[in-house]
């Protein structure tokens, strides 16, 4: 039950049919084409694409600029763990089903089934944008919402269960991780790898950063008008506790934002953050400030340029906090 630190130090800067009587083939059939059309068929507001399956449950857009962008993350999340796709303690070996819930892309996902053959990954997400083209046949994806009754039977049960960058996308965490413990075998480990949505420094220049810390605190806000909120992360350790997790650790690393690290790794990882952030602000502010916050798509825009500007200014040393959560399902349950 101990953490995992690696941010100790300073980095240095350089519709239901309620009466069974009335259903027929035709109402199943055109029920089915609806669901497929929920599926597939998107939703456009203020130049971005969302998706259209349970509209309103997820603020971010999925059109092909943000799949970019999530590719970028993937590849952040990997540099800041030299490569590694996971950091719970799994064997490989043993294990045989793994679920990735919001797998987005897919990326992860079809990732581990290059690297383990052996296993079958499963990824769900809300929207139909996964990259099956070049997926392994061992890899696959389902259009489902993980806060409904999850339909996997106890012969289902998965090894190992990854999240990846949920805050802001989950209403109820402590159902989530019943859920998520309830459908692991005895022994499975769950992570979750997530980031604060809040910025850090070490050397004080966050005060001149007014903006930034602004729009940190309405996007906090709107996300929790919104019923799901963003910055979450620090609670998710004692959430796996309070679920009947053993073993739980959160392993804490510290990502710059900007080429301002002295160190050499850190400048580079330092310009992968600044792009990923750069490229994160309009899909973590539009939706929630004209949905939540009542701005039009003008004034949203305007006051995003401002953001970014703040985060192109070298003299802001600032950083995220990253978190990689992870927990196992005791062998007597």
């Amino acid at each position: 039950m101990m953490s995992r630190t690696h941010d100790n130090d300073c980095i240095e800067s350089g519709s239901d049919v309620s009466d069974n009587d009335t259903i027929d083939v035709t109402s199943v059939m055109d029920s089915n084409k609806s669901f497929a059309s929920s599926v597939g068929d998107y939703l456009f507001e203020n130049g971005r694409r969302y998706h259209a399956y349970r509209p309103g449950e997820y603020a971010l857009p999925n059109d092909e600029r943000e799949q970019d962008r999530l590719t970028l993350v993937h590849v952040l999340f990997k540099e800041l763990v030299n490569g590694a796709l996971y950091r719970a303690p799994i064997v490989p070996t043993e294990m045989h089903r793994i679920l990735d819930f919001g797998t987005g892309t897919g990326i992860w996902a079809a990732e581990m089934a290059d690297n383990f053959p052996h296993m079958t990954i499963i990824g769900t997400d809300l929207s139909p944008i996964q990259m099956t083209t070049w997926c392994p046949p061992n890899c696959l994806f389902h259009i489902d919402d993980i806060e409904s009754v999850w339909a996997y039977g106890p012969e289902e049960a998965f090894d190992y269960i990854h999240g990846r960058a949920m805050a802001g996308s989950v209403r109820d965490w402590e159902s989530l991780l019943n859920e998520i413990q309830a459908h692991l075998n005895p022994g499975g480990w769950a992570e979750l790898q997530e980031f604060e949505i809040r910025v850090r420094c070490d050397d004080g220049t966050l005060e001149h950063a007014m903006i930034i810390k602004d729009w940190l605190q309405k996007v906090n806000e709107a996300s929790m008008r919104f019923g799901k909120q963003m910055n979450v992360v620090e609670t998710l350790k004692q959430k796996m506790l309070d679920a009947n997790f053993i073993n739980v650790t959160d392993e804490l690393i510290k990502c710059p934002i900007g080429s301002w690290p002295e160190d050499a790794r850190l400048k580079q990882l330092g310009r992968l953050h600044l792009m990923s952030v750069m490229e994160a602000v309009e899909p973590y502010t539009l939706a929630l400030f004209t949905r939540i916050l009542g701005y039009s798509c003008e004034e949203a825009k305007a006051y995003m340029a401002q953001v970014r500007k703040e985060f192109l200014n070298p003299s802001h040393h600032l950083y995220v906090t990253f978190h990689f959560v992870c927990g196992q399902k005791p062998m007597d349950s």
